[in-house]
């Protein structure tokens, strides 16, 4: 009886996350679609204060993903999709944004 563990090899380990980006046609420019970053290592941090509600909130959407969706990410990597999102959506309708006119409201 073997009682060492089974590991993951190299090759499962050091995979890349990120689907291969699909062709676009030369005829139709499409806008750059920001992204969160994945797997990588980070090299900047920020410290962001939450409630208590908030990082239940944020909890219950990461236990969401894996359960509903079959995706197993950390807060960090929700946060980080969730800020490219907010900014695209910024960048691409300005003054009509969610951030702009949620942050009016306040």
């Amino acid at each position: 009886m073997n009682r060492r563990p089974s590991l993951p090899g190299a090759a499962e380990l050091f995979r890349l996350t990120a689907a291969a980006p699909e062709p676009v046609p030369d005829s139709v420019e499409a806008p750059v679609q920001r992204r969160g970053t994945g797997r990588t290592k980070h090299t900047t941090k920020i410290t962001v204060y939450v409630s208590d509600e908030e990082l239940l909130a944020l909890e219950q959407a990461r236990l969401s993903l894996r359960a509903s969706h079959g995706l197993a990410v950390d807060r960090g990597r929700v946060v980080r999709e969730a800020i490219a999102i907010v900014l695209d959506d910024l960048e691409t309708h300005g003054d009509a944004s969610l951030l702009v006119r949620r942050l009016r409201e306040q």
